[in-house]
């Protein structure tokens, strides 16, 4: 008996070893990084840089709290650009600003957020009631919501004039700008659903067994349109923030953040099959993205090569998460 308890429980040590490093490797990673470009760029160490990187990483960790929820699951969203940029027209539209007299202040602010909230909801009834499959359907509703931004632009660039979003962007609290303490506020949220409500361990449970949670006759699919609406109010957030940086609002707001999320998140270790990572692995992948984005600028690199930096990291981080797993279940897909 001895010997069985032995032959059973080493593999289960074996693994949470391997998960320990599995976690550890995205911190270590950010340190090592950070500690190479310091070195290599006095500029890069300097604390007002550091406090450039951490504001300019802002908007990033909203969109990628909402894009880790999706990616738990085993999904994916590619309607971040969409839906922010649908929703920064309509705040910049609800507050003061050049275009019309209204002024609704926070109103506004909720109103571009719920709406996000409702591109997500379809995207999420799409996919578990016609059966979309979930890239398809956030990829066309990111088109609808290039669509209703468009027409809303209606050839007019709406610049805000309202100083409490512009604030938000420009005034500071210890040291760093009231988005970037959003940004905190949301990672703090995200990981409390994600950690203590039923939506977010469902939304474990349905990227790593999805079949049990239904031979346990758990009803999965209000999870996930639940959770596609929580990834949209994100985003709906993101294009408020974007908004107050540019002080204007565009149909471009949110170009180029779906890719970047999704590549934060799956640095920081959120899995793309789903199952594993969380707000936290994300919110540490964000910073590694940020910081090595900033740190080839100091050093001279030219921002043009950064996208395929950004892609090289997204299939290395894809094959050191995929490929133990294969070596493990003997599969090859």
């Amino acid at each position: 008996m001895t010997v069985t308890s032995e032959v059973v429980n080493a593999p289960r040590r074996q693994s949470r070893r391997g998960a320990s490093f599995r976690d550890a490797g995205p911190p270590v990673a950010l340190i090592v990084i950070f500690l190479i470009f310091a070195a290599l760029s006095p500029q890069f160490r300097s604390t007002d840089n550091v406090q450039n990187i951490v504001d300019a990483a802002a908007v990033l960790a909203v969109v990628t709290c909402g894009i880790t929820f999706v990616l738990m699951m085993g999904s994916i969203d590619l309607s971040a650009a969409g839906v922010m940029g649908a929703c920064a027209l309509t705040v910049s539209l609800l507050v003061a600003n050049n275009r019309n007299d209204n002024d609704f202040g926070l109103l506004g602010i909720a109103v571009a957020v719920l709406l996000g909230c409702a591109f997500g909801c379809v995207s999420g009834l799409a996919l578990v009631l016609l059966k979309v499959p979930s890239f398809m359907a956030t990829l066309g509703m990111s088109a609808v919501g290039l669509g209703v931004a468009t027409l809303m632009f209606a050839g007019v660039q709406p610049n805000i004039s309202d100083t409490m979003v512009k604030g938000l962007a420009i005034e500071r609290f210890l040291g760093f700008s009231y988005l970037t303490w959003i940004a905190a506020v949301c990672i703090l949220v995200g990981w409390l659903i994600q950690r203590y409500t039923r939506l977010g361990r469902y939304a474990f449970a349905i990227g790593g067994a999805e079949e049990v949670l239904l031979l346990s006759g758990v009803k999965v699919n209000p999870y996930k349109v639940a959770v596609f609406a929580l990834a949209g109010a994100f985003y709906g957030l993101g294009g408020v923030m974007v908004t107050s940086q540019l002080g204007a609002g565009l149909v471009q707001a949110g170009d180029g953040y779906d890719f970047s999320a999704i590549t934060a998140a799956v640095v920081g270790g959120t899995l793309l099959t789903g199952g594993r990572g969380g707000i936290l692995h994300s919110a540490v992948g964000v910073m590694l993205v940020m910081v090595l984005t900033n740190g080839l600028v100091q050093i001279g690199v030219s921002p043009y090569w950064q996208g395929g930096v950004e892609g090289l990291i997204v299939v290395a981080a894809v094959a050191a998460a995929v490929i133990p797993q294969r070596r493990r279940n003997q599969v090859v897909k």
